[in-house]
């Protein structure tokens, strides 16, 4: 029957049926070594501890340690054991080498992705050891459970629950767009103006998709007004509050969720306040989509991943986290709105907007055709910008009550230090 030889974090699942025993060993081993799973340098266990592991005979796993060896795969020296030998890469050639080094830009201040240095790994870290420890009361979907009502509870009273503050937009993620789409929905872009998404024009549609804290990517907060015609709408709406910690020039604004509990998902993420690579989130649901939403939902991150978010939320950790990274982001904002305001660009008809929230603000262009040639000289230059054609709705696509495309260039606050950098475009680094 299969067995299994756990290293660490290593599994190697061995057929050890029959006569095929060293076969089936040299087999695994060469592919946990061609695969990456066994590194160069590891050191293997002696041909007795790993024979004992298999319940094989010790000659056995020496003769394939001999065989290894002898093709190269492992190295053997008298006092230091068996290892995997080192193995040189592969060379791309140079037109894939070219290719990889060219989608990587000299300079990038596209939006959407935090400042990774400033992950708290110390702290993380020792939160999710203390959760890694079993609880002898509890099991883990148990303290799942109990864990994520306690943070949602604070999280909620602390910064999102604040009540009574003031389908699609035709400007948004292709992603959600594109979510939606391949579900079989058929959607509907609507206008966004300066008091954010026209709910007006999403009437007769089932569901709509809103960022009301902070449109994405212009940046308005949705106006009081349009938030009580969302809370009175009739369909469902999902409220992606994807930046809602970072307000700098006012406080911040209630979650959408609290005026219309009934019919509002609130889809709250830790990948701007933390790192997107945890794959971590949060939603708050109407109770007659709970169930429905939970059985969607059932192979979700890893229990010790939530343990660790909720442990880090309710302990304070998150909170001084946040409070750290709004200072850091506030003082890039201020200091990209002094050079953007600086004298090189003062008369060109380039106005500055979208920054009193956020990890992006929005530098309005005059023309669509404008932008593109900004975008393509900075490019040429190394410098990667976004500009709003990338989030706009596909050409074609019927948006009511709107008078015409915008133009402006989106600007993420993490990725740039924004000093003058010699050799650089200047201003930018």
């Amino acid at each position: 029957m299969p067995e299994t030889w756990a290293k660490g974090d290593l599994d190697l699942h061995l057929d050890l049926d029959g006569t095929r025993v060293r076969a089936g060993l040299e087999t695994a081993l060469r592919a946990a070594i061609r695969t990456g799973r066994l590194h160069p340098g590891t050191r293997l266990p002696s041909s007795r501890v790993l024979a004992v592991d298999l319940g094989i005979a010790r000659n056995t796993v020496a003769e394939v340690y001999s065989q290894l060896v002898a093709e190269g795969w492992l190295t053997a020296q008298t006092g230091s054991g068996t290892s995997v030998a080192p193995r040189r890469a592969a060379d791309p050639g140079p037109g894939v080498q070219a290719r990889l080094e060219a989608d990587v830009p000299r300079y990038d201040l596209r939006a959407g992705v935090p400042d990774l240095s400033a992950f708290p790994r110390r702290a993380w870290l020792a939160t999710a050891a203390r959760c890694s420890r079993p609880s002898p009361l509890t099991s883990s979907a148990t303290r799942i459970r109990v864990a994520s009502r306690r943070c949602a509870r604070r999280w909620r009273s602390t910064w999102r629950g604040r009540e009574g503050s003031p389908p699609i937009p035709a400007y948004g993620h292709q992603t959600h767009r594109d979510i939606a789409a391949g579900q079989g929905l058929r959607l509907r872009p609507v206008p966004v103006d300066g008091m954010g998404a026209v709910i007006a024009e999403a009437s007769g549609a089932d569901a709509a998709l809103l960022t009301p804290a902070h449109q994405f990517p212009l940046g308005v907060a949705l106006h009081p007004r349009r938030r009580r015609e969302a809370a009175a709408w009739g369909g469902i709406v999902i409220e992606d509050d994807y930046d809602g910690e970072f307000r700098y020039d006012r406080q911040p604004v209630g979650a959408l969720q609290a005026l219309a509990p009934d019919h509002v998902v609130y889809a709250g993420t830790a990948s701007k306040s933390l790192a997107p690579g945890l794959r971590l989130g949060w939603l708050v649901v109407p109770p007659r989509l709970l169930d429905a939403v939970t059985a969607e939902l059932a192979a979700g991150p890893s229990g010790i991943d939530q343990l660790t978010l909720a442990e880090f939320i309710t302990s304070g950790e998150y909170d001084r986290q946040i409070r750290r990274a709004r200072l850091a982001y506030r003082r890039r904002r201020d200091r990209l709105t002094m050079i953007l305001n600086g004298q090189e660009l003062r008369g060109q008809g380039l106005r500055i907007s979208g920054i009193a929230a956020g990890l992006h603000a929005v530098l309005d262009c005059s023309r669509p055709s404008r932008e593109r040639d900004i975008i393509a000289r900075a490019t040429e230059g190394g410098l990667a910008l976004d500009g709003l054609e990338r989030f706009r709705a596909a050409a074609g696509a019927e948006v009511r009550g709107t008078d015409g495309e915008q133009a402006g260039l989106v600007i993420g606050l993490a990725g740039g230090r924004y000093r003058y950098c010699p050799g650089a475009p200047r201003g930018w680094s």
